[in-house]
């Protein structure tokens, strides 16, 4: 009694046999820190585009990355100048 539903095994659809390869993330081929995926949902959530292009999220978080690493290494300079392990908001 078959009911004609088959069971797939392998691919899924894709072409090529052999195992399924792990997701890697946008920031991770992009080589940053800040998420990719993240910064592409709030663009696009935030309505300041009818489309947001693929590099964009990609461009907005590395200079977010930037922005953020030059910060906290003028903070980490002043703290250790001020013989500070940690560094506190004024």
């Amino acid at each position: 009694m078959d009911t004609g539903s088959k069971v797939k095994k392998g691919a899924g659809g894709r072409k090529g046999g052999g195992p399924k390869k792990k997701p890697v993330s946008r920031s991770v081929k992009a080589g940053l820190q800040f998420p990719v995926g993240r910064i592409g949902r709030y663009l696009k959530k935030g309505r300041y585009s009818q489309r947001v292009g693929t590099g964009a999220p990609v461009y907005l978080a590395a200079v977010l990355e930037y922005l953020a690493a030059e910060v906290l290494e003028l903070a980490g300079n002043a703290a250790r100048d001020n013989k500070k392990n940690r560094i506190i908001p004024r």
